[in-house]
């Protein structure tokens, strides 16, 4: 097993033990590249998620939200440029059969950039000096294209046949609707329109855990501008993309810009920059940021036979939008949480302490309540505590085994507080509270726990 790997496993063994993140379809075997969030998985996604529509919705005045379909005319995609040019170039070992990306075949075998390299330029190199990473082999069939949109079927009603696919990003469907947007809300330029759903990508994948894989969710904003204020509104998202690391608690150590070259952009991109992460597995795309004109609006406008522009309600000029467009990778923002918060501590007593250090406001759990002892009246006295604190935040009660255990269990999940109910509570009406990062207890009065609780969880 490769360091790498090493690194990934301990993460990887939580997530299952603790219900985060399950194999798919595991009782049949798995099913390659595709992952179930468990319990804890689906509150970490859901606060990762409330949290971001939040900051870049309900908090700013330039902003509107879309839910748009996962299945689109098949137009959409033929004007997007991604029936032509959404490929990768893929390549076969003829021994074993194994199925890679070319350019991952190089740069990982000879350190060489492919970008730009034709597909007989990729199979020479790849045949004289590249081995099978499966079983050692030297024998590979010629680089070809891979669309990577899944097809589906459905009824013919049109001309244009039965073939539909399903979306490879959510960013078209906030262009097919950039005129009812405009029609129906009080909207001026600039102003975005966000949107958090599921991508499909038919791609080969690394193993890099959830890293990459074939269903997915964005977090992403269409921000719809005048051409000539694109670079200042360009550093304003990166920044605030920045800024949104922060708030989640990302090291800022290990986050990076990473500038496109020009003979790299993709072709509705004038400048990109991504936001890269410092993974277990190397230095890999977070985020994304690019420039992407006006070749979208263009582009349905003209597939379409619509018009497609933006009239300023002061000098009446008609013109086409630009576009600048944030893009937030919903499992990719968790499992760069998860390398993030985990640590593994050496206790004082011999002991190994493993420990999510997640930011409180998207924790799974914010706080678990236990009676010291499972009985009468310790139990019921922190099963109304339990009552009270869950009306505001996702609580756990526990009740079960040794105290030690029970905090070690929270602490594996990344539970930022835990109130135990001892007999000290029957006295004095006094709990513990327990911080996960420093273990530290001190005395809080029941009267004061939602008080201390909501400013400790903001």
């Amino acid at each position: 097993m490769s360091t790498i790997q090493d690194r990934l496993k301990p993460i990887v063994a939580l997530c299952k033990r603790r219900g985060f993140v399950y194999p798919g379809s595991e009782i049949y075997g798995g099913f390659a590249n595709t992952y179930s969030f468990g319990p804890y998985g689906a509150e970490l996604k859901k606060n990762i998620k409330d949290l971001w529509w939040k900051m870049f919705v309900h908090e700013r005045r330039d902003m509107v939200g879309l839910d748009g379909p996962i299945l689109l005319h098949p137009k959409v995609w033929a004007a997007s440029g991604h029936v032509e040019g959404f490929n990768d170039a893929l390549i076969d070992c003829k021994s074993c059969k194994g199925r890679f990306r070319a350019d991952h075949l190089i740069e990982n075998a000879l350190k060489l950039d492919a970008d730009g390299m034709s597909l007989p330029q990729m199979t020479d190199i790849i045949r004289s000096k590249v081995k099978c990473p499966k079983c050692g082999a030297s024998d590979f069939t010629e680089a070809r294209h891979f669309n990577l949109m899944f097809q589906t079927q459905m009824s013919k009603t049109s001309a244009d046949g039965d073939v539909a696919y399903l979306r490879p990003e959510t960013a078209q469907a906030i262009f097919v609707d950039f005129k009812n947007i405009i029609d129906t809300m009080r909207v001026r330029i600039p102003f975005g329109v966000a949107q958090i759903g599921k991508a499909f990508r038919n791609e080969i994948t690394p193993g890099n855990f959830v890293f990459r894989v074939i269903e997915f969710e964005q977090m992403e904003i269409e921000y719809f501008i005048k051409e000539s204020a694109w670079e200042a509104t360009f550093d304003r998202w990166l920044q605030s993309m920045h800024e949104w690391c922060r708030a989640i608690g990302l090291k800022e150590s290990r986050i990076h810009e990473k500038e496109h070259p020009k003979e790299q952009l993709s072709h509705y991109s004038k400048r990109t920059v991504d936001l890269v992460y410092d993974f277990p597995f190397g230095r890999s795309e977070l985020y994304g940021l690019a420039y992407r004109t006006d070749f979208d609006l263009k582009r349905h406008a003209e597939y379409s036979g619509q018009t497609i522009e933006y009239t300023d309600p002061e000098t009446r000029e008609k013109f086409v939008p630009h576009v600048i467009e944030p893009t937030f990778g919903v499992e990719r923002t968790l499992l760069a949480l998860l390398c993030d918060a985990y640590e593994e501590q050496q206790l004082d007593n011999g002991e190994t302490r493993t420990v999510l250090h997640f930011a409180p406001r998207i924790a799974p759990i914010k706080v678990a309540i236990f009676p010291l002892m499972k009985k009468e009246p310790l139990s019921e006295k922190a099963q109304k505590i339990f009552a009270e604190l869950k009306r505001f935040w996702y609580c756990e009660y526990d009740e079960s085994g040794q105290i030690g255990k029970r905090y070690r269990r929270q602490d594996e999940l990344g539970t930022p507080f835990c109130i135990t109910v001892d007999f000290d509570t029957l006295e004095n009406d006094t709990v513990t509270l327990r911080d996960r990062d420093t273990m530290q207890q001190i005395r809080v009065p029941c009267s004061q726990l939602l008080e201390v609780l909501s400013e400790k969880l903001k």
